[in-house]
């Protein structure tokens, strides 16, 4: 009889642990997923940001072409 018990505490153990890694693996890969999303919102973000930069830089190379025309005409 207490041969059965430990082996069936034995083989319990083995099953909780077996249960747990694949819990720990699936957190594992959510975590890495959301990193990745992280990742590309964060790069979408910086995308957008240069595009803004970029087109700031422009209105404002154009106002100075306006000004240096406007004072080259008087």
């Amino acid at each position: 009889m207490t041969r059965k018990v430990l082996w069936a505490v034995a083989l319990g153990t083995l099953l909780a642990g077996a249960g747990c890694h694949r819990n720990t693996r699936e957190r594992a890969e959510d975590s890495v997923e959301k990193a990745g999303d992280k990742a590309e919102d964060t790069a979408e973000k910086a995308k957008e940001k240069a595009g803004d930069a970029a087109e700031t830089a422009g209105d404002k190379a154009e106002k100075a072409g306006d000004k240096i025309e406007d004072a080259t005409d008087h």
